[in-house]
């Protein structure tokens, strides 16, 4: 799209963030609860993985490239200079458990940009990495830590029991979604739950959900397939089947491809706090008030995107965190808020248990 400057963005003030009396107590709950899933498992499969989005599709190298041109409210941070960057992609399903793909639960993508130059947040993991945690729909299940809190109970007390019978509702759930959507509707809450539809991960878009600063600014960010070879897996059926469907059609899409496929990264500025809200993760900002708008361009050449254990073992040495970041994109609002204590103590004990030490990779490149 044009890069109209005709939108005026609100600038961030910090009596926008407004937490919940009780918050501290939430989080506190959600700490005990998510590192309660992760004990579970790690206590019954002998391996500890994710507290959330544990089952890994896919990890991709590729390049971030700013776009050059920008007008001066989108030239902001990570996006100031038209630079390229290197970077770790890695696509993944929730919940806890390395669950089959027939639950079909919604899909994630953490995007690492390594090298990166500027101040960074105190809770930053590393040097001079930016992650960028994304999934697939524009607006979180819930508005904030307390909400969020009842969904997680109610997924803990499914851990690591009855994954048959979580195959029975997943496609119960599916067939509910379908029909909402036959209708012109949809529910979050049937997607997170396991009635996501069974499309290819790669063909869809992928959204942050939650606010974060964008210089004095705030903004969401979103990663939107461009190459037609991706745009043409959008709403298309999985080419494969049985508990791992997701991770090799990944594999077979990117080991077949003989040039380099490309995402957009787009950014959405805040116009407007009533609207927009940044306390309220469940309120999908409105496009037409403020349109999504392409600051970079993701490409990732054809690779082999998983090779067992090796990949699972890079995997283990990674994290990924909203708050591994520069300070020109802080994360904002409560849901942001309970994800760096909760996703702090999830590494935590994954590393212990694991005896292995969680750090961010070593940059091939520093930008070009």
């Amino acid at each position: 799209m044009n890069l109209s400057t005709d939108v005026m963005p609100v600038t961030f003030d910090p009596s926008l963030e407004r937490e919940e009396p009780s918050e501290a107590t939430t989080i506190a709950e959600l700490v005990k609860t998510f590192v309660g899933m992760a004990r579970t498992v790690a206590d019954t499969e002998g391996h500890a993985f994710r507290a959330v989005h544990a089952k890994g599709q896919g990890l991709l190298r590729g390049k971030l490239t700013v776009s050059g041109g920008l007008p001066a409210i989108f030239a902001q941070g990570l996006f100031a200079e038209p630079v390229t960057y290197d970077t770790l992609v890695r696509l993944s399903s929730p919940p806890a458990e390395q669950l089959p793909d027939s639950v079909s639960t919604p899909r994630a993508l953490a995007l690492k940009v390594l090298g990166v130059p500027g101040e960074r947040l105190p809770e930053a993991l590393g040097p001079d990495a930016q992650d960028f945690l994304m999934v697939n729909g524009p607006a979180f299940s819930r508005p904030d830590p307390r909400g969020f809190l009842k969904d997680v109970k109610l997924l803990a007390s499914t851990t690591e029991k009855s994954p048959r019978g979580k195959e029975v509702l997943s496609a119960v759930l599916r067939g509910a979604e379908h029909v909402l959507e036959a209708v012109g509707a949809e529910s979050g809450k049937l997607k997170s739950l396991g009635g996501h539809p069974k499309a290819h991960p790669l063909g869809d878009t992928y959204f942050s959900q939650t606010p974060y600063l964008f210089g004095p600014y705030i903004a969401k960010f979103s990663l939107q397939p461009v190459s037609p070879a991706l745009t043409a897996l959008t709403g298309e059926s999985m080419d494969a089947d049985g508990d791992d469907a997701q991770r090799v059609s990944v594999a077979r899409f990117m080991s077949g491809q003989t040039a380099p496929v490309e995402w957009a990264l787009r950014v959405q500025l805040c116009v407007n706090t009533d609207e927009m809200p940044i306390e309220d993760a469940s309120v999908e900002w409105p496009e037409d008030m403020s349109p999504w708008v392409t600051v970079a361009t993701l490409s990732v050449a054809p690779q082999d995107s998983w090779q067992g254990d090796a990949t699972q073992a890079e995997e283990d040495a990674l994290a990924f965190s909203p708050w591994n970041a520069l300070a020109a994109h802080r994360p904002l609002g409560g849901v942001n808020r309970a994800r760096k204590i909760v996703m702090a103590a999830s590494r935590e004990f994954r590393s212990a248990f694991n005896r292995c030490p969680i750090h961010d990779p070593a940059r091939s490149q520093g930008p070009a």
